[in-house]
């Protein structure tokens, strides 16, 4: 008999700003777990400073791309290159509790049907004014309604909550967020990972609908935090921010949504695709380029719309779990729900 831990990697993908990297990393090491390593993606950032990283901290590798393949590629490429039992996708701008990890393995190692895991996810902006605030990205755990829109626990739209332990109970979620998503490597590489046409946004949510679609479960862990800084990659309302959340959203859709439902999503979808470009034309900054994007986005699903029905086969193949089962606590849309707790 052996107690030894359960081994688990912490994937980064990096594109530059090396001093936040280091500061993640430097966090990292207090972590109390002591079956972790660390990989560091480097997404073709061409920062010299990467190359000493493996020299200050013990069990980190990296791995060097020639160009930048995004989040989701960069993830794919730690994963498809690890042999730990565990991995955690995260991002560079985090900070973590020194338990954080210990939390994660004991539910999974508790729970064989359990696939991913999200920690509690505050605000590092907050935290260092000494307040609890949900991060906007991923909060206590992601939901989507029947429509696609994803919301949190702790997050509605734009309105993050305080933290005062209202959702300090594990449960299942529909994804995992991206910053710090823990996963059992066998089954997401089996799933072949991220869908790396996606680049970034989105990406996880569609990694987990495709997780639960088998049937495992996605849960968070609100007993390990991790702190988040937010915007590193694209700023809130970005003209690229915008065209990849309204493509990848609609890809999405349609790859893991069953046909049924699809019939009538999809049309009201583009209604309200309209209307969300309209709307970017009231009150973003860039007002123009903003409504664009939508367009832009529904114009490069029609692109790939080949591509896309081929992945949605495999998808729909391998379904063991249906829409009905999938979506029966969900509502029809968060639209309508201005002022729900999320």
């Amino acid at each position: 008999m052996t107690n030894r831990k359960p081994s688990v990697e912490i994937i980064i993908p990096h594109y530059r700003n090396f001093p936040m990297l280091e500061r993640c990393l430097c966090s990292l090491v207090e972590t109390s777990y002591t079956a972790m390593s660390i990989c560091v993606v480097d997404n073709g950032s061409g920062e010299e400073a990467l190359a000493g990283l493996a020299g200050r901290f013990e069990r980190l590798r990296i791995v060097s791309l020639p160009f930048n393949k995004g989040y989701a590629g960069g993830c794919n490429s730690g994963l498809f290159s690890s042999s730990a039992k565990y991995v955690v996708f995260m991002n560079d701008d985090t900070a973590v509790d020194s338990s954080w990890l210990d939390y994660l393995v004991e539910a999974a190692e508790a729970d064989e049907s359990i696939a991913a895991l999200q920690p509690k996810i505050l605000s590092l902006r907050a935290q260092r004014n000494g307040k609890k605030v949900f991060d906007y990205a991923g909060a206590a755990g992601g939901l989507i309604d029947r429509m696609g829109y994803p919301y949190c626990y702790g997050r509605t739209f734009s309105q993050t909550e305080n933290d005062y332990g209202q959702y300090d109970r594990e449960q299942d979620i529909f994804w995992a967020s991206g910053v710090a998503m823990f996963a059992r490597r066998e089954i997401v590489s089996d799933l072949e990972g991220f869908d790396e046409d996606f680049f970034m946004h989105m990406e996880e949510i569609d990694l987990c609908w495709r997780i639960k679609l088998l049937g495992y479960r996605v849960v968070s862990a609100p007993s390990a935090t991790v702190y988040h800084e937010g915007g590193a990659s694209l700023s809130a309302g970005s003209p690229e921010k915008i065209f990849l959340n309204h493509r990848n959203n609609i890809a999405m859709l349609l790859k893991n949504r069953g046909s049924a439902a699809l019939a009538w999503v999809i049309p009201l979808r583009l209604v309200l695709e309209c209307a969300a470009a309209v709307s970017y034309l009231a009150k973003e900054r860039h007002r123009a380029k903003s409504a664009l994007s939508v367009f832009r986005a529904l114009w490069n699903n029609v692109l790939q719309l080949r591509k896309i029905i081929g992945k949605r086969k495999e998808v729909q193949g391998a379904r063991k779990v249906s829409d009905s089962l999938l979506f029966r606590n969900a509502s029809v849309s968060i639209l309508f729900r201005r002022n729900a707790p999320a």
